[in-house]
């Protein structure tokens, strides 16, 4: 039998570390100060632990020791020297600051963020896009002050809320805050202002700040966001709406925007009326931008759902319900966590030719994670290392004095079931390669 070119001599999770640049988190720790008082348990050592946390779904510090413990032999590859002990890592997790794992997502997606780049976004206007949003996670306790009114009877759950930008064209988060999930939405705009000049982006109207849109209008960066029922304006020039333009755009006018004390102070905006036919909705949009035509305001609005489905993604596969400490700092880490293992699987579907559903590659690498496979040869062509060996075994029977035994040898070789299966794909590869 010929080589095989699936199986690796690293565990595929090594292959996912190869991302991160262990000289970048030395640089950081140092930064930080995170390494102070530390023997064994280092930044990276608790890196390779917190990710392996979320790959596997674990739900107490419990179950990670045991999982590593299930992995010892193989903890050499990862660059793990010792098992850390439970109290260790809780006392990490409450001790080593977040921000520190905040940095290391931001390295690896600087590094790699032209991998992430859609090339199917060629306008240009859509290239410069960004999307902001916040999802709020549930907390176990009041550690951090939840929504909503006290309940009758217990006690209300805290909650912790992920204010996130993202780039239109990569679909991974670009910059995290976070907050209590009682904190307004609209004081995470000030972020905003960090942007490039000439950068559009688009938010939902959680995010109301009139002064804030102003600030914007000054430093040319351009908004996208709806209307809400109760603001105070007042119509000025109404624009013609070209021929050629979407049937959907009822108006397109200037308006002027009254907010602070006494509404007194003004911000010049656009109003758009736009008509989805495909939801039977009317919207109501504003914006700062004066140039662009208003069907392309309509549609990067529309795109804002991109992250609705990016906050999905994220609590589908990498659920965040069950936390390894009771502190907001190391609920925060595993956050981070969680964020960094979305963008190295979103790395590995960026450089394969085969088409994966998201969910269904994070489910063969959770399941395959500590395996010796090569993990792009796998996902390319799960199916190969099978085909190779049937097609192996086809020719080791053509020149034998008895041929006929070949089917016999393998049908001793393997089970019924599989030996049907042998012989369909040995039919299927005859007849894709011509040979009877």
């Amino acid at each position: 039998m010929g080589k095989n070119t699936i199986f690796s001599g690293q565990p595929i999770f090594n292959q996912l570390l190869t991302f991160i640049d262990k000289s970048e988190i030395r640089k950081i720790a140092k930064q930080h100060g995170s390494e102070r008082y530390v023997k064994k348990f280092t930044t990276y050592n608790h890196l390779v632990v917190i990710l392996f946390v979320v790959f596997e779904g674990y739900h107490s510090i419990r179950e990670v020791i045991l999982g590593l413990l299930a992995n010892a032999h193989k903890l050499s590859h990862l660059g793990l020297s010792y098992l850390v002990r439970r109290s260790t890592f809780a006392e990490a997790n409450k001790r080593r600051d977040s921000k520190v794992f905040e940095d290391i997502y931001m390295s690896v997606y600087r590094k790699h963020s032209r991998f992430l780049a859609d090339s199917r976004l060629r306008d240009k206007d859509l290239k410069r896009l960004y999307i902001m949003d916040s999802s709020t996670i549930s907390l176990f306790k009041d550690i951090l002050k939840g929504v909503g009114r006290n309940p009758k009877n217990g006690k209300k759950k805290g909650g912790i809320k992920a204010h996130t930008i993202i780039k239109a064209s990569e679909n991974v988060p670009c910059l995290v805050r976070y907050s209590e999930a009682a904190r307004h939405d609209h004081m995470f705009l000030q972020e905003v202002e960090a942007l490039p000049s000439g950068s559009i982006i688009t938010f939902d109207k959680g995010y109301v700040d009139y002064q804030q849109y102003e600030a914007f209008s000054k430093k040319a960066i351009w908004y996208v966001t709806r209307l809400k029922d109760n603001a105070l304006y007042s119509a000025g020039e109404e624009f013609d709406i070209p021929d050629q333009a979407d049937s959907g755009v009822l108006k397109d006018e200037e308006v002027i925007l009254y907010y602070g004390e006494n509404k007194k102070q003004e911000h010049r905006a656009r109003r758009i009326v736009y008509w989805d036919n495909e939801n039977e909705r009317l919207f109501e949009f504003i914006t700062n931008n004066f140039e662009l035509a208003a069907e392309t305001i309509a549609l990067i609005y529309k795109k804002r759902w991109q992250i609705e489905m990016l906050f999905k993604q994220l609590k589908q596969n990498f659920p965040l319900k069950y936390f390894l400490g009771d502190n907001e700092n190391a609920i925060e880490i595993q956050i981070w966590a969680a964020m960094l293992a979305n963008l190295l699987i979103t790395l590995v579907k960026s450089k394969l030719k085969r088409r994966w559903a998201f969910s269904n590659m994070v489910s063969v690498i959770r399941q395959q994670l500590m395996n010796y496979i090569n993990m792009y040869a796998f996902l390319e062509a799960p199916e190969k290392s099978w085909l190779k060996l049937i097609k192996n075994d086809r020719h080791k029977y053509r020149n034998s004095l008895f041929p006929e035994m070949g089917g016999l040898l393998l049908k001793m070789k393997y089970s019924d079931a599989v030996y049907q299966r042998i012989e369909k794909e040995k039919l299927l590869i005859s007849r894709f390669t011509g040979q009877q």
